[in-house]
């Protein structure tokens, strides 16, 4: 056999070393994500910031508050030109335009003089982000091994919690530098990322299903051979290009219009189902209760002091951060429901006991130290947090959704985090003011209820390949998934393995033996017959 793996070799190389890039890119952009989240946080409280940008004063909260949540509006509007513009532009022309609109906005940021330009610069900034975090999960999802893909987007999101932490620290360390530097430098960071971005992405592969869908097959052969390490002939490389090719031309001829999504289709693959459950775990996240521990909360709950609140948040980080690690190992082994449920019932047994400590910590005959001692199940809450529901919402849509519906099911899951998102950021202050400790029972609740929503209505994906999940739709499953063992199981389903070598046979042409052979070395033992899902 010959070891030529493509005259169009990428410059990053092939195999694992060509995952590892893709992976690093798509690792940036989240990290870049992560840092933009926490950024904001550290600026609006500078004092020459506020200066500048005549923003002293109670009664410039409102605009204040504003001015913080515009970000969000605009990472929604990027996730929706994402779906109109990234099924043409492909993965990485997509991250290449987000990431050039983020550019813009960080300059207009970094080197602002008045409100207005700041306004334009949030807005912008959020467009590029919103294009950006509904396409790397995608890219990284369709060019991953399906043993690596929950893996590897799970350690995406450990890389935003990277940045959140980063940017925690920053502010901190900055905090007693005042003047101009304090707010400018944070913001000027950004070019970091966004030159990382732009000395990788342009010369890594784009999407094989990407580029199979729009008939380039020739073009989408070469990756595959590529991202294996193997020559364009193998016989692995072949089979997972028909699987493809077939999952490709059975979503064309049940092509997806939006008006379609309403009407049911005979041989259809449940696209509407499948884009509310992708998309209902973005709602689910948001829901939990994620924004609530955040530094304004800590300060107006518990009573802390400006300059502890800034300390603790970048502690919490570290400590998120480390836990966050741990949902890599377990996100193959426990399954995206296993950790889905996981880390909602520890979020809510710490709201739980949040709303107790509050309801006896609350003035004016409270007990400061119950309220403080809430502290400690903040931090529960973000341990339980990273474990699952930080990483599977943005895993879980790329995997759940056909072909056809893959880049309009992840940017209307992203645009569901970003709307659900503002939601959240616009009642909080609002709720807390008004109900104090009890507007935390309404968290404590929503945990509870989104715990039965999971267990009955999520089937796992966890070491599926994509089209496994295609076929698996085709069979018209029932809504409730716990009546079907390979539904819910983490493992690959036999009957999945048994298709794979079938294909194998026919593509290799050789004997039973020899196919057995080929398996062993090629695909592993059957407790993970893990077909690579690129």
């Amino acid at each position: 056999m010959t070891h030529q793996i493509s005259k169009n070799e990428p410059f990053f190389g092939t195999g694992k070393r060509l995952t590892f890039w893709i992976t690093f890119a798509c690792s940036v952009d989240m990290l870049m994500f992560g840092y933009d989240q926490a950024v904001f946080s550290g600026v609006i409280v500078t004092e020459d910031f506020l200066v500048l940008h005549d923003l002293v004063g109670p009664e410039k909260t409102t605009l204040l508050s504003t001015i913080t949540a515009i970000y969000d509006i605009g990472c929604f509007f990027g996730a929706i030109l994402a779906f109109t513009l990234g099924d043409r532009l492909g993965r990485k022309k997509s991250i290449i335009l987000g990431t050039t609109i983020m550019s813009i906005g960080a300059i207009l940021m970094a080197s602002s003089f008045s409100l207005g330009q700041m306004f334009a610069g949030r807005i912008i900034l959020g467009i590029g982000n919103g294009i950006n975090t509904a396409t790397a999960p995608i890219w990284q999802t369709e060019t991953s091994p399906a043993h690596w893909r929950g893996k590897l987007v799970m350690f995406e999101m450990m890389m935003n919690i990277v940045g959140f932490s980063l940017c925690n620290w920053i502010n901190y360390g900055l905090s007693y530098a005042g003047g101009a530097v304090a707010w400018r430098f944070p913001l000027a960071f950004q070019f970091v990322f966004i030159i990382a971005l732009f000395a990788t992405v342009p010369w890594l592969p784009e999407s094989p299903r990407w580029l199979l869908y729009h008939d380039r097959d020739t073009e989408a052969l070469e990756v595959l051979a590529c991202l294996e390490g193997k020559s364009s002939d193998d016989a692995f490389v072949v089979t997972q290009q028909e699987e493809i090719r077939y999952s490709v031309q059975y979503e064309k001829e049940h092509q997806i219009r939006w008006r379609d999504l309403l009407k049911s289709q005979p041989g259809g693959t449940k696209p509407l189902r499948r884009l509310l459950l992708g998309a209902g775990t973005q709602l689910i996240q948001q829901f939990e209760g994620v924004f609530l521990i955040k530094k304004p909360m800590l300060i107006n709950a518990v009573g802390l002091s400006n300059e502890l609140a800034r300390l603790l948040t970048a502690v919490n980080s570290v400590t998120y951060l480390i836990f966050s690690c741990v949902s890599i190992p377990l996100v193959e082994k426990w399954g995206r429901r296993g950790l889905m449920l996981l880390s909602t019932a520890g979020q809510g047994l710490a709201f739980l006991v949040i709303t107790v400590l509050l309801r006896y910590g609350s003035p004016p005959d409270g007990s400061q130290n119950a309220a403080k001692a809430s502290i400690v199940f903040f931090f529960l809450y973000y341990i339980a947090f990273g474990i699952g529901m930080l990483g599977v919402p943005w895993l879980y849509p790329t995997e759940i959704n056909s072909i056809a519906m893959r880049t309009k099911g992840a940017a209307v899951s992203t645009a569901t985090n970003w709307l659900t998102n503002f939601i959240i950021v616009e009642i909080t202050p609002i709720g807390i003011q008004n109900l104090g400790w009890k507007f935390w029972i309404v968290f404590t609740v929503f945990n509870a209820a989104f715990l039965p929503v999971i267990y009955f209505l999520y089937p796992e994906t966890a070491n599926r390949t994509l089209e496994d999940l295609d076929e698996y739709y085709r069979n018209n499953p029932p809504l409730i998934v716990t009546g079907d063992k390979d539904a819910i199981c983490s493992k690959r389903p036999l009957k999945y393995v048994e298709r794979e070598q079938t294909h194998l046979r026919r593509v290799n042409g050789a004997t039973d033996g020899g196919v057995a052979s080929h398996e062993k070395g090629h695909i592993g033992s059957n407790e993970h017959i893990e077909a690579t899902d690129v």
